[in-house]
């Protein structure tokens, strides 16, 4: 069994229902750039609105002190967001985006995880320029910081994380 089919009928069902709309694009982006950018758009949707929902009312625009460590709120919140926004990524690339990659899913965990911290790095990097140094209101920070750390994670999961390769065991 590959380890990276749409082998659940949710999967099939969702995989439908956005293809439905592919033909709309069909004639300026591929089906696998097309289904990146739904999933993307879904992910990072779900990530700001969860990250506002966080910032607002669990850390309550207050400093989250830990005892041994304290947290600006924005950097909390952005703490609280990364696994839940990471769990759906994944999931979206395994199961619908890179769907032919013949990588081990924990092959495939470990690099989404590596490019994940890599994209948490920026993301740290770019929030506290954006808030701490500029000024910037933390929502719209987070929006401008999806939007750079989304620029470099299709190409890195295309061709690190979910590549295609002949010399990886299935599961």
């Amino acid at each position: 069994m590959r380890s990276s089919g749409n082998n659940t009928g949710k999967t099939i069902f969702f995989t439908r229902l956005i293809d439905f709309f592919y033909p709309l694009f069909a004639r300026i982006m591929p089906l696998q750039v097309y289904h990146f950018l739904v999933c993307g758009t879904l992910n990072t949707l779900n990530d700001w609105v969860l990250y506002y929902l966080l910032y607002h009312y669990a850390v309550r625009e207050q400093i989250v002190d830990l005892g041994i460590v304290a947290f600006s709120p924005h950097i909390a919140a952005l703490i609280m967001v990364t696994p839940v926004t990471f769990t759906v990524g994944f999931l979206f690339s395994k199961y619908i985006t890179f769907t032919g990659s013949d990588l081990r899913t924990a092959r495939q965990v470990f690099r989404y995880g590596a490019m994940l911290s890599v994209n948490f790095v920026l993301s740290y990097l770019s929030m506290k320029l954006l808030c701490d140094v500029l000024g910037l209101w933390a929502t719209p920070s987070k929006m401008i910081t999806t939007v750079i750390t989304t620029l470099t994670s299709f190409f890195v999961q295309k061709y690190y994380s979910f590549r295609k390769t002949r010399n990886e065991t299935r599961d």
